[in-house]
């Protein structure tokens, strides 16, 4: 498995979280992977093999070949169907809102053909230019060429979802949502409804999702040496608070995530990223 990340420019950086890229040979065994949510919403383009994307135990969908993935609030299982060969952007929860009208609830717990985001025309000159570009710089400077055209074309996130959403990566997603409201209690309501809008899940479903993201890279980085001070260092009540929201997103418990082989590439993910 040879997974990379790479840095945006600065015009970039306060949406961008990276780009990466993921190269796996083709095995005639190819295990599921189990995809963990990480609070982010990413463009990714399948230049390798199909990818299957598991509806339930049985069915599955062929993931679109150039997508955006939403905001996810459960796991969910894909397994390749040959080579692997990935490039992909990663925004922050409030970067995408920048480059589509799309309301970005529309997008959540799913993949959307960039088609149906940026028109057939607009969606296959980009995908094309992505497939013939030589080496990783090229698709990072077509990609980012197109990212900085899209964002002059639209105005900036709103600032009561930017400054929330700055609190709670700065904080770990603890910050309870009042608490970043302070005195301003009557604009809940109001945040509520522009995050499903511009984010695509509520203020509370990414505070746990970035909490538990802090978690999950203590865990895999072997930072701490107990479950309890993994809970207690991520501001979880205690340990079953811990463990019932580890369970909740991922599936199972933190022993058998570190021991099952199908969480492989989630933990490539929050290790290296």
């Amino acid at each position: 498995m040879n997974y990379q990340t790479f840095q945006p420019q600065n015009d970039l950086k306060s949406l961008v979280k990276c780009y990466w890229t993921l190269e796996v040979p083709a095995e005639s065994n190819s295990e599921r992977q189990r995809i963990v949510p990480d609070g982010c919403v990413e463009m990714a383009f399948i230049l390798g093999d199909d990818i299957k994307r598991f509806t339930s135990e049985s069915d599955f969908i062929l993931q679109p070949r150039a997508m955006v993935l939403g905001q996810t609030i459960e796991s969910f299982y894909i397994q390749p169907t040959g080579y692997v060969n990935t490039f992909a952007v990663r925004f922050y929860p409030y970067g995408i809102t920048n480059f589509v009208t799309t309301p970005i609830k529309n997008l959540a717990n799913k993949e959307t053909p960039i088609a149906q985001l940026f028109g057939e025309t607009i969606a296959s000159d980009l995908e094309r230019e992505i497939i013939q570009a030589t080496d990783i710089q090229q698709r990072i400077e077509i990609i980012e060429t197109f990212l900085l055209n899209k964002l002059n074309e639209k105005a900036t996130i709103d600032n009561i979802v930017k400054t929330t959403i700055d609190m709670l990566l700065s904080t770990n997603g603890s910050s309870p949502i009042n608490a970043i409201l302070k005195e301003d209690l009557s604009k809940r309501r109001q945040l509520e409804r522009k995050f499903l809008k511009q984010i695509g899940i509520s203020p509370k479903q990414l505070g746990k999702v970035i909490r538990l993201q802090t978690a999950l890279k203590m865990l895999l980085n072997q930072k701490t040496e107990t479950l309890t001070k993994i809970a207690y260092e991520s501001e979880y009540y205690d340990q079953a608070h811990f463990i019932k929201d580890f369970r909740e997103f991922t599936g199972t418990n933190p022993k058998e995530f570190l021991e099952d082989k199908q969480m492989a590439l989630s933990a490539l993910f929050y290790t290296e990223d």
